[in-house]
């Protein structure tokens, strides 16, 4: 079976208890912008358009992508980086009844061939002029050969595609608007809508499909959690097509009518813009912890009254920073799975800074099992995190393997953290305390250690490796490879020249290399990766 769905049962529970709904995203997002005609839906450093306006744009193209003859049901792969077109084709390719498939700009053959064939991508959107890398001439690569593979959608100025600014613009608004809704009566609000991907799951990211009821719900409830009305300004600066992107930064605040303030990760062009239109809520990935020393920080924030942060423990000083300058700070832990933790208005601070808080859902129920068992560990006990809730998926798509090991008999998914709960003012909070399965955060990125060190073994002449995290001031974690090599050593150069043959996303790639006689065992024979993460954290230590 290649989509696991959700227990009969539940879905009616959710449905009784007002959590999902009945109409599709793009329907939902229709009455939303009939509701707020005249607010700023997105604004980005290109411009800025009304509910009204990104209405009427997302069904032209809706119209234009039909014309090309996608069907719904059709998964489009989206590698884009965060502009105005961004948000106009996801709702567009929503409108259309396609589904859009969430990889990163940064993906490259390794991830993007065996993804799209897993799914039967039908159209690979793009976008054009994008420093360093010819995305476009990519797909076209990409689409020699494949199975299903038959459009390239450009977003930007290049012939090599279907420029998804020309489509649709010859239809006529009522003509596109009456086809959307023939799309859209023919969708249950329970077929997938999206597919999101895994963050760290071992070799290629796997496939999380979300449903429409479900995924509008998780965004609908993360807006109401933090109390956001049509006046909110939601600023977003990390990976807009992420699950954190749309969930907290799409979905959520056009739940509700607010605006979302799209950067860039690039603080000295996105600062200014918060600056500008006033954000009162930001989202600050691990890779942005330490913005607070950014000359234009304080203008940035004159109007914030939220500041969430997430990604990695909350240094006391980063939390302290905040303080200082009169800004609430709380905490979200999230994952494109489902299970949302966040410490919302009216968490005590020592909530606020040592924990992630509770779940979202008030149907979200959460477990901390023994790890490898379906025992749960006392209160103040560290074990592994597990959920099920009406946002939580119950299946990778086409992985019955893998899914017989990530989920417990009752459907909770083992999520590989390890956490606590912790009683705080009577409440218990959650606090995220390391993680069972081997990954490497950097800048909110998960790199599998494991399919890091079976490329690395595909070098013909890699022995044996072992990957760790490296620290680092900046992303929380980078890569650093040990390895046991026949003959000279290599140099970071020729192994970078290797990932970059094998057309691995450049994230991925090893940033330092050190050289073994052979990789430490423990007792029992396994890679003793302790031993190894320490001896790097005393190197760059020093160094």
């Amino acid at each position: 079976m290649t989509l696991v769905p959700y227990p009969p049962d539940a879905v009616r529970r959710y449905r009784e208890a007002g959590l999902w709904g009945t109409a599709t995203i793009a329907t939902e997002f229709h009455r939303v912008a009939r509701a707020h005609p005249d607010r700023d839906a997105v604004v980005a450093l290109e411009g800025r358009l009304t509910f009204a306006e990104l209405d009427a744009r997302t069904d032209l193209l809706a119209a234009g992508l039909a014309g090309l003859g996608l069907r719904p049901g059709d998964p489009v792969l989206f590698q884009v980086t965060n502009r105005l077109d961004s948000v106009v084709t996801w709702y567009g390719v929503l409108k259309a009844g396609l589904v859009p498939v969430a990889t990163l700009a940064a993906h490259r053959g390794h991830e993007i061939g065996e993804i799209s064939r897993r799914v039967g991508a039908v159209a690979h959107l793009v976008e054009a002029g994008l420093r360093g890398f010819d995305l476009v001439g990519f797909a076209e690569e990409q689409r020699r050969g494949h199975p299903t593979l038959r459009h390239v959608l450009v977003v930007g100025d290049d012939p090599r595609g279907h420029s998804l600014a020309a489509l649709g613009g010859d239809t006529d608004p009522a003509e596109a608007r009456a086809l959307v809704e023939k799309i859209q009566a023919g969708i249950d609000p329970d077929d997938v809508a999206v597919h999101q991907l895994s963050g760290g799951t071992t070799g290629v990211p796997k496939v999380i499909p979300r449903l429409h009821a479900e995924y509008w719900y998780n965004g609908a409830e993360y807006a109401r959690s933090w109390g956001w009305t049509a006046e909110t300004r939601v600023a977003h600066l990390i990976p807009i097509i992420h699950n954190a992107g749309i969930v907290c930064a799409v979905h959520a605040p056009h739940s509700v009518g607010a605006c979302l303030v799209l950067g860039t990760p690039d603080l000295d062009e996105s600062l200014p813009l918060l600056a500008r239109e006033a954000a009162t809520h930001v989202l600050i990935g691990h890779g942005h912890y330490r913005a607070v020393d950014h000359p234009d920080f304080d203008a940035a924030t004159k109007a914030v009254t939220q500041i969430v942060l997430s990604g990695a423990k909350v240094p006391p000083a980063l939390f302290e920073a905040l303080e200082a300058r009169g800004l609430w700070s709380g905490q979200l832990f999230g994952m494109g799975e489902g299970l949302f933790l966040t410490t919302r208005p009216g968490a005590p601070r020592e909530a606020r800074l040592t924990t992630v808080g509770t779940p979202l859902s008030p149907l979200d129920e959460v477990r901390i099992l023994e790890p490898g068992s379906e025992t749960d560990v006392a209160d103040g006990e560290v074990g592994e995190l597990c959920a099920r809730g009406p946002y939580t998926l119950h299946g990778y798509y086409d992985a019955p393997e893998h899914n017989a090991r990530a989920f417990t008999a009752d459907g909770f998914y083992r999520t590989g953290d390890l956490a606590a709960y912790g009683r705080i003012e009577g409440q218990r909070y959650v606090s995220i305390e390391g993680r069972i399965k081997d990954l490497i955060n950097r800048g909110g990125e998960k790199i599998n250690t494991e399919e890091v060190e079976l490329l690395l073994l595909r070098h013909p002449r890699v022995a044996a490796a072992a990957v760790v995290p490296m620290p680092d001031p900046r992303l929380g974690e980078r890569t650093c490879a040990y390895v046991v090599v026949d003959g000279a050593e290599l140099t970071l150069p020729e192994v970078q020249e290797h990932f970059a043959a094998l057309e691995v996303a450049k994230f991925k790639w090893p940033e330092r290399i050190e050289h073994l006689p052979e990789i430490p065992r423990t007792l029992v024979g396994k890679t003793d990766k302790k031993r190894l993460a320490a001896d790097i954290a005393r190197k760059v230590s020093t160094s």
